[in-house]
């Protein structure tokens, strides 16, 4: 398996790439993601305003601090929904948020999957060694051929993480962990949502993978 890492560094680095140029969606799908929580967020602490809290190579101007605030905007609405607002004064702010973006890409082959069996003309073959009916045709080859990178399959991992910490004794609250798969990066109405997945069910924690469906994209108006 060729995995090709589009993620670089802490919570945030991604590569400017993977997102900067992506347009938003054109129409609405639901997202199938895994969720994930941590912290100790006790029962009294109540939601406030809060400001970004970029590691030091996010604040440099270019690509990353872009980028960056791109990540940003797009985890506003998710913050709103959960009773969080920006502080006007980030000196004055009660909480500290901390973002992560990553895209992993990979090239997946059908022989990866050990029962998996393609035509050859008018016979068909199974993998070599593998599955029922795993044997070696006269004349078949157990290794890739050309045919074979034909077939390979790109897929995409996709995460986003959110962190938040009080900002005067900087302890570490809420975590919160999104996933998703899919045959393409996304873009960064995919990433938005994917942080209100992360946000799903705040302040409650629970460390154990969970799904969560979320709607992507904005729906058009009715005529």
């Amino acid at each position: 398996m060729n995995r090709r890492r589009l993620f670089a560094g802490g919570l945030t680095l991604l590569a400017a790439t993977a997102l900067m140029g992506l347009s938003g969606c054109s129409s609405t799908y639901t997202l199938n993601t895994e969720v994930a929580s941590f912290g100790s967020w006790a029962a009294p602490r109540q939601p406030g305003s809060y400001t970004f809290d970029r590691l030091p190579s996010q604040q440099q101007a270019g690509d990353s601090a872009d980028l960056q605030s791109r990540i940003e905007d797009s985890a506003r609405a998710a913050l709103s929904k959960a009773g969080f607002n920006e502080a006007s004064d980030p000196k004055a702010a009660d909480y500290l948020i901390s973002l992560g973006v990553r895209i992993n890409a990979q090239d997946r082959s059908p022989w990866d999957d050990p029962l998996w069996w393609r035509w050859h003309g008018s016979y068909s073959a199974w993998r070599y060694g593998y599955g029922p009916g795993a044997w070696p045709r006269r004349g078949a080859h157990p290794f890739y051929s050309p045919s074979d990178m034909m077939l390979m399959e790109r897929r995409f991992e996709r995460s986003v993480a959110l962190l938040v910490r009080d900002r005067q004794s900087l302890e570490p609250l809420f975590e919160a962990r999104a996933s998703s798969e899919g045959n393409n990066q996304g873009d960064m109405e995919l990433i938005s949502a994917m942080f209100g997945a992360a946000l799903s069910g705040f302040p409650q924690v629970d460390p154990k993978p969970r799904r969560v469906s979320v709607l992507v994209g904005t729906p058009s108006p009715v005529k």
